[in-house]
């Protein structure tokens, strides 16, 4: 927090929502400076689960409300881009609808979906997607995608762009970012803002229990 970070990140599916609602809790900041962001687990795909699993992130991280949940993906991760779970993501996004209608959710959205997955849910929603994450960085830019989310004010964060740290070791990246006298991963940020996205860097650590603290940060 004393670096200024005040969008914290986090997943279910990243096993840390305990340890980043405990950060939350103790940093010594007020709750409403904080903006925290946490995903629903791509499995869950029926009303039932989706909804019992917003009440355990919330039981989980030890908070009354969380600013942001995500559908993480339109498919279960061990079926991603595969089978048609149409069906699913409504019911999942009804449970969202109504926890955010609860004041339980102060946004809601989705992750990693395309124009037909957020058309399945447009075709049926009550509350319509604030936010599609999606991998972006100067390699992977979906253009279409963002247009077609930005035409329905749909916000797309941007995930990863420095392109999981492959970027760094691009030479040509490297020479742009040395002429306008910035660092690579300034350059990659900029790149992302300039295209009206919201950049969320990722962070990581060295050691042992880094996978457990790993999540992104947005700095506000």
């Amino acid at each position: 927090m004393v670096l200024g970070y005040r969008h914290i990140d986090t997943a279910q599916a990243y096993g840390n929502e305990r340890g980043v609602g405990e950060g939350v809790r103790t940093c010594g900041l007020k709750r409403e400076e904080l903006f925290v962001t946490t995903k629903l687990a791509a499995e869950c795909k029926d009303y039932e689960s989706a909804a019992a699993a917003i009440d355990g992130s919330l039981k989980e991280m030890g908070l009354d409300y969380l600013d942001l949940m995500l559908i993480h993906s339109p498919q279960p991760w061990a079926d991603f881009r595969g089978g048609d779970y149409a069906q699913g993501n409504r019911e999942a996004w009804r449970a969202l609808e109504d926890a955010y209608q609860a004041g339980k959710l102060k946004a809601i959205g989705v992750s990693n979906f395309k124009e037909a997955d957020l058309e399945n849910i447009l075709s049926s929603c009550t509350v319509a997607p604030m936010v599609n994450q999606l991998l972006v960085h100067i390699s992977n830019t979906p253009l279409a995608l963002m247009d077609y989310c930005r035409e329905r004010n749909i916000l797309v964060e941007a995930y990863s762009p420095i392109a999981h740290g492959e970027i760094l070791k691009n030479a040509e990246v490297a020479e742009m970012a040395q002429r306008y006298s910035v660092s690579v991963p300034q350059l990659c940020i900029r790149y992302c803002l300039q295209l009206g996205t919201a950049p969320l860097p990722k962070t990581a650590g060295s050691d042992s229990h880094a996978g457990q603290r790993r999540g992104r940060l947005r700095h506000l």
